[in-house]
């Protein structure tokens, strides 16, 4: 068993579930391009710095190294928050819902799993409808505790709730202060959406590099990424950095003693250029 460090309290948004609401950790852990075997070692070593939300998805190929990690700690499962993903390949109704045994097979003793998210529209495909349906019926039968999808528009958010009668309990999208998603963040806030950041950091790079980003990190006596990260909790928005150093880790925790000011918040605010790093998901998978 691998002994756990006292966490600083996470504060936590409320998803829709169906039994009333349901807490997730505002500051999560993802392992996007996280090989499976190095999977382990770095979800230990978030589990110690105090994070207490997991993310990863049958994409990453990874989700049998988040199992053997969750296995080995001593942390009790129902203080644990995880969150995998529907692979574009396998949506549609049947298809989801054999998606998600396999995912479970993997994870481990994981069940009721907190979140599945069908991970893009895949418009071109034209299946998230039936795929989201899927998802409502393992909520219904009690095998998830929220559904949810990533990469969604306004339009594809609506059209589940006009041919299913429901949104979504979250959307993970690409979000970080050069791609502010306002339109869609506004849309999310109307209808009880959480919203979830992807590459919250930018993927580091130009962004953290960017100068109005280090002359407030200066002024705080924090590192660029704390800095966004704690515009992105301020904001309201989930967030689940990545990184498979420690030392990372612990710093991108370390987000909860202090808060930017108005001038801070409007000054990173004016990055946005609506600059997507990602796919853009009315073109994905082409």
């Amino acid at each position: 068993m691998t002994s756990q460090m006292t966490t600083t309290p996470v504060p936590t948004v409320q998803l829709r579930g169906k039994d009333g609401p349901v807490p997730m950790p505002q500051l999560g852990f993802g392992v996007w391009k996280v090989p499976n075997e190095e999977a382990t070692p770095a979800v230990a070593a978030a589990l110690r710095a105090g994070y207490r939300s997991i993310d990863t998805a049958a994409l990453y190929a990874n989700e049998a190294g988040v199992g053997r990690a969750l296995a080995d700690s001593d942390i009790p499962s129902a203080e644990i928050f995880l969150t995998t993903k529907v692979w574009n390949d396998k949506q549609g109704y049947d298809a989801t819902l054999a998606a998600f045994d396999e995912s479970i097979g993997k994870l481990g003793d994981v069940e009721p799993l907190d979140l599945y998210l069908i991970h893009w529209p895949a418009p071109q495909q034209d299946q998230f409808v039936d795929s989201f349906k899927a998802l409502l019926h393992l909520r219904d039968e009690g095998r998830i505790r929220a559904a949810g999808v990533a990469n969604f528009r306004v339009a594809d958010l609506q059209r589940l709730h006009d041919e299913l009668g429901e949104y979504p309990a979250l959307n993970q999208i690409e979000l970080h202060p050069m791609l502010a998603q306002r339109e869609l963040r506004e849309f999310h806030a109307q209808h009880d959406i959480a919203t979830e950041a992807w590459s919250p950091l930018g993927q580091g790079g130009e962004l953290l590099e960017d100068a109005t980003i280090g002359a407030i990190a200066d002024r705080y006596a924090r590192t660029p990424a704390q800095v966004v990260l704690r515009w992105h909790l301020q904001l309201g928005n989930v967030v689940i950095p990545k990184s498979v150093t420690p030392a990372r880790i612990v710093s991108n925790f370390d987000v909860f003693g202090f808060e930017l000011d108005d001038l801070a918040m409007t000054a990173i605010a004016a990055l946005d250029q609506g600059k997507r790093l990602g796919p853009d998901p009315s073109q994905f998978p082409g």
